[in-house]
């Protein structure tokens, strides 16, 4: 168990730093005027295909994964 805790905290922030990345490199269909009230409705709704339906699917499975070591995280530090 001490070798888990010795580790998770590189593994979060390995996942965390992955998340971050994998978000921001998602293209919006959004322009900044949809920031100012203008009519950007029909941008958001369409299709991943390619490479941004495989970037948008790896993003989810780290957000997991992060999700599942910080939950494991605090059940082992609340065994101890």
């Amino acid at each position: 168990m001490n070798t888990i805790l010795a580790f998770l905290p590189y593994i979060q922030i390995i996942l965390g730093v992955l998340l971050i990345i994998t978000v921001l490199l998602q293209q919006t269909g959004s322009s900044l005027g949809g920031a100012f009230g203008a009519d950007n409705f029909s941008s958001g709704f369409h299709t991943r295909r390619g490479a941004e339906k495989t970037l948008f699917n790896i993003s989810i499975i780290i957000a997991v994964l992060f999700t599942v070591s910080a939950l494991v995280n605090i059940i082992i530090s609340a065994n101890i």
